[in-house]
């Protein structure tokens, strides 16, 4: 018997923000959040410059702006996050989400300022996998969180270290202070720990994905993007993330992040037991590949190679640092203006969603 629903629909520029107005209403969203509570947008910068395919998109987070302002919910927020390699702030800029955050009146909250955010300790009920480990000295969550919706919006993209990045993934971010790169060793049980703790302090979960421009390669960054004119929505996040991961070429039970939540019965992870709503996607294989980059090499041996037992001395000692300037120096000053500035030069040229990022208002960095 199905037990979850995941919309998919296609769609074109001209049509997008109506098109997820429908999106939402079929894949259940009036059932799945609490109009009475306030409603936390939380987006997707995996890097401040505007490449299309790793953050969110103007239109994705308009269509669901404005699918939320015509069902009356009240109270809207973003709470953005910051990462080794991304500001948030310049992030917000360059990919055109802040003008809209201030045309529809959205509060922006940032969760390391301690005047938007404050932290505190969080004993969660559910049997954790990983992040008891990470954190021995407790978990903290943002008090914020508790009590409100939350909206999860990805993109359909592959990832260096779980393979695919969708909206279990988008947690991380928010739910996770600046010791996130701790939890690489155990991330995919670290994923599944925090889609636990969602539904703990929630009073609804959603997800937006936008796979109109979607990114193949070493994600969340470096990637090539492919045009493929779908969105999807659903209330799993195990579902549409197994259903992304299906699309995109993956088995979905093959990836660790699912396989461990579908078990845990945190959601669906087997495309068998999901019904979908909208198109038919049951031969759609994008071929999609994950691949690996300068930063991946490294990460990957010191978070599973031969460094592994020497991670307390790299990051949990200044010399974490190094780590950091490393990531941001290689993909800020080396990917970005050899290769990721011309592919987006040639998606805004030869696309129309690149075209129609362009007529959105905002700082233009090309």
């Amino acid at each position: 018997m199905k037990s979850s629903t995941v919309a998919v629909l296609k769609t074109s520029p001209d049509t997008v923000l109506e098109d997820i107005q429908q999106l939402m209403d079929r894949a259940g969203a009036r059932q799945a959040l609490d109009a009475s509570a306030p409603t936390i947008l939380k987006d997707n910068i995996s890097w401040h410059f505007p490449y299309l395919s790793a953050n969110t998109t103007p239109w994705q987070l308009e269509g669901t702006i404005q699918w939320l302002k015509h069902h009356d919910f009240g109270e809207l927020v973003t709470v953005h996050n910051n990462t080794v390699v991304t500001d948030p702030f310049k992030g917000g800029r360059l990919n055109k989400l802040e003008p809209l955050y201030a045309k529809y009146g959205i509060v922006e909250r940032f969760n390391f300022r301690k005047e938007d955010i404050t932290w505190e300790h969080y004993q969660p009920k559910a049997r954790m996998r990983a992040l008891h480990k990470v954190f021995p000295d407790g978990i903290h969550i943002p008090t914020f969180f508790k009590g409100k919706n939350i909206i999860h919006l990805p993109t359909v993209k592959t990832h260096i270290y779980t393979t695919t990045t969708g909206a279990m993934k988008n947690a991380f971010g928010g739910l996770l202070n600046t010791r996130r790169h701790y939890t690489h060793t155990w991330i995919h049980e670290t994923l599944v720990d925090l889609l636990a703790i969602q539904k703990e302090i929630h009073s609804g979960i959603f997800a937006v994905m936008d796979g109109t421009l979607c990114g193949s390669g070493p994600g969340p960054r470096t990637m090539i993007p492919v045009q493929k004119d779908y969105i999807l929505a659903s209330a799993d996040q195990v579902a549409i993330d197994a259903v992304a991961a299906k699309m995109m070429g993956f088995d979905p039970l093959s990836i660790p992040y699912i396989r461990m939540a579908h078990e845990d019965g945190l959601g669906v992870g087997d495309p068998r037991d999901i019904t979908i709503e909208g198109e038919d996607i049951s031969s759609v294989n994008f071929g999609f590949t994950v691949g690996d980059n300068v930063a991946s090499h490294v990460g990957d041996f010191i978070w599973f190679g031969p460094l592994k037992s020497l991670q307390k001395l790299f990051f949990h000692t200044p010399l974490v640092y190094i780590f950091v300037f490393g990531s941001y120096f290689y993909h800020d000053f080396i990917w970005w203006p050899l290769k990721g500035k011309p592919i987006q030069r040639e998606v805004r040229r030869n696309t129309n969603w690149g075209k129609l990022f362009v007529q959105y208002p905002g700082q233009d960095s090309l």
